[in-house]
């Protein structure tokens, strides 16, 4: 009797040349190695786990019995074409969907795709055995956890299976040797590694599709398998790892495993940087991992997930039992340890209005975050509370299909037109379209005046000694108000008033469907976010100088109109030695800045929350420009904006930016 042919497809993006293993589809492979009555009557052909053209693709799955498709929303619709073209050219291969983004509502999901035979619900280990060993009857009511459409045309449904208690269950697909043909195929292939330590989410964000997925229970892994797998990391020369818990740091004995990672790269000198989505509540242990990381040089940056400050919002997506002490606590201490955090919002959530969404935004940078707020746009997954049609229509959220586009991507997530798209949310009742689009803006005027740091050092300035927000200081670009104020005039700012067009122009764009970010032929031919984009050109046409004038210009129109406290000197003298510490290409000398005021140690003590006294007195500034030095546009688009992105790395002095740890940016 032959044996059961088994296809996998699990594609991922690349970044920066490297690849993910398909974990997740080599889980279920190891799992039914260990698991079916008579693992010889199956034989797995080589995953596919990147974007090539659907030809190539079928023809690698040629021969399949079951052909096992892993959908998430960057690979939804070239998994959906492929499987399509290989139902036409093998009617008799069974087509099966699992994942994250097969819908729980799945009726609409398999009329529309007729060629899909089975979707798989849930965690897919336990069912995956289930269905090969009645692949051969195709008896599909005795295999849980799934739905297909019947002969007669009606739903067929089958009950959900129980999670898996015990994880031991579940063989590592690294160790088992399941990946082993996969690289010998490719031996010029450079892997990048999903891991899980754990599997559950005790939070239920209505936006995330974590808690729902696996019924909010965490259960574990062995330590001494952990340990194991990330030797063979380090032996097998790992760069990148994503940790893809939903909270590490949530289990005393994550510690532990930071403590193990640490040391597997001072024996092996890899992994070389490690992403982990860090633990809520829990402030001691989740600031004793992250440190290790961060000693270690494997965390490039802590990312502190806020989402939003705003009480009703917190409610409205069930993150109101998450403490906000709690992150400002630990960015407290990081700051003081002059280790770089990330702090992640959401745009687009119910209940946030365009007030407190930006008074938001203020307080996250007044309470200390100098370094990178990541305004990431709302998009709704389907398995998500949010996806819920009721809960939309309840909050009054209006979404546009958008392509995906990765942050500092090229156009390779694009094989033979096929684009994957998102439901991106682009106006609330609560924020009305016109609103979105400032609040949008605003979030690009902070990227590039605060934390690409083109003028961070008199917005600190400016809020630290004349009492100024943060709102007002960045509204006063977003909002135009350089215009507006006593003294402005339309066309006095004239390069103030392109950025601003650019960014609400931008925003309007993404809201009929546009791509979030900006490509560039020119710059990498790469996507950009745009306040790097804006950043970039103003560098490149030689208008820095100027913008630094009109800032200067608009500054004192502000000061003059809310009050004092800050001298049109110290003005002076803030906006030079920020416009002189920026990174620039071509630089062949060091600098020499003579100053009135220590404009640079106060500005240090205040990024460090430690504030210090702006004096009246001589300072001295000696600027390295030549230890590091980019000779091309290209390289110091690449190096400097593109690098320093998750670390904001945009001054002299701030030490210099590698390519380790950046693919965290892209998740």
């Amino acid at each position: 009797m032959s044996s059961l042919k088994v296809g996998l497809v699990q594609i991922n993006n690349s970044f920066s040349g490297q690849n993910y293993f398909p974990t997740s589809v080599a889980s279920l492979q190891a799992y039914a190695m260990m698991h079916l009555a008579d693992p010889k009557a199956c034989e797995f052909l080589l995953p596919i786990y990147s974007r090539i053209p659907v030809e190539k693709a079928v023809a690698q799955l040629a021969g399949a019995d079951v052909a096992a498709f892993s959908l998430y929303v960057w690979n939804a619709q070239i998994s959906l074409k492929i499987a399509e073209a290989l139902k036409k050219r093998s009617p008799e291969t069974v087509i099966v969907f699992g994942g994250p983004h097969v819908p729980d509502r799945v009726e609409p999901f398999l009329r529309k795709n007729p060629f899909i035979d089975l979707a798989c619900h849930g965690e897919g280990e336990q069912v995956f055995v289930s269905l090969l060993e009645n692949a051969g009857r195709r008896d599909w009511f005795k295999v849980p956890s799934l739905s297909w459409i019947k002969p007669d045309g009606s739903i067929g449904r089958t009950e959900r299976a129980p999670r898996l208690k015990d994880l031991t269950d579940v063989p590592s697909p690294f160790l088992t040797g399941v990946f082993d043909p996969l690289m010998k195929a490719n031996p010029d292939e450079h892997w990048i590694v999903v891991w899980e330590t754990n599997r559950g989410c005790p939070f239920s964000c209505t936006f995330c599709d974590w808690g729902s997925a696996v019924a909010n229970k965490v259960n574990a892994w062995d330590v001494e398998r952990l340990k194991r797998e990330m030797d063979w990391f380090g032996g097998h020369k790992i760069e990148f790892i994503f940790c893809a818990d939903a909270n590490f740091g949530i289990l005393p004995r994550d510690i532990e495993i930071a403590q193990y990672c640490a040391q597997t790269k001072s024996r092996f000198g890899y992994p070389q940087a490690m992403s982990v989505q860090n633990t809520k509540n829990a402030t001691e242990r989740s600031y004793e991992v992250q440190k290790i990381l961060s000693d270690s040089g494997l965390n490039k940056g802590v990312v502190v997930s806020l989402q939003s400050v705003d009480a009703k919002t917190l409610k409205a997506i069930k993150r109101d039992n998450i403490s906000l002490a709690t992150y400002h606590e630990i960015q407290r201490r990081f700051t003081a340890r002059g280790i770089e955090t990330m702090t992640d919002l959401i745009l687009g959530l119910p209940e946030e209005t365009y007030d407190s969404f930006v008074d938001g935004v203020s307080m996250v940078i007044g309470k200390g975050q100098h370094n990178r707020i990541q305004f990431n746009n709302l998009s709704i997954l389907p398995n998500a509370e949010m996806g819920d049609p009721e809960y939309l229509k309840r909050y009054g959220m209006i979404t546009v299909e958008s392509h995906v586009a990765n942050m500092h991507g090229g156009l390779s997530h694009t094989i033979g037109d096929i684009e994957e798209t998102q439901e991106l949310v682009i106006a609330t009742e609560s924020m009305p379209k016109p609103d979105w689009v400032r609040a949008r803006a605003f979030c690009w005027t902070a990227g590039l005046l605060h934390f690409n740091k083109v003028l961070q050092i008199p917005l600190i300035v400016l809020h630290e000694v004349a009492d100024l927000r943060y709102r007002t200081l960045l509204e006063l670009f977003s909002e135009g108000l350089f215009e507006t104020l006593p003294g402005g005039a339309p066309g006095k700012f004239p390069i103030l008033a392109e950025i601003r067009r650019f960014f609400l122009e931008k925003a309007a764009e993404i809201q009929n469907g546009g791509v979030e970010y900006c490509h560039s032929k020119e710059w990498l031919d790469i996507w950009w976010p745009a306040d790097e984009y804006m950043l970039i050109k103003i560098c490149r046409e030689g208008k820095l100088e100027a913008f630094c004038k009109e800032a200067e210009s608009a500054f004192g129109l502000l000061l003059r109109e809310y009050g004092g406290g800050v001298s049109s000197a110290v003005l002076k003298e803030a906006i030079l030695l920020n416009q002189s510490l920026l990174k620039q290409p071509f630089q062949k000398e060091d600098l020499d800045l003579e100053l009135n005021h220590n404009v640079g140690e106060f500005y240090k003590a205040a990024r460090l929350g430690r504030p210090i006294s702006l004096e009246h007195k001589p300072s001295r500034y000696h600027i390295d420009r030549t230890s590091e030095a980019w000779n091309s546009w290209d390289e110091w688009c690449q190096k400097v904006i593109w690098y320093g992105n998750k670390k904001g790395a945009y001054l002299y002095g701030t030490g210099k930016t590698d390519a380790a740890g950046q693919i965290a940016g892209h998740h």
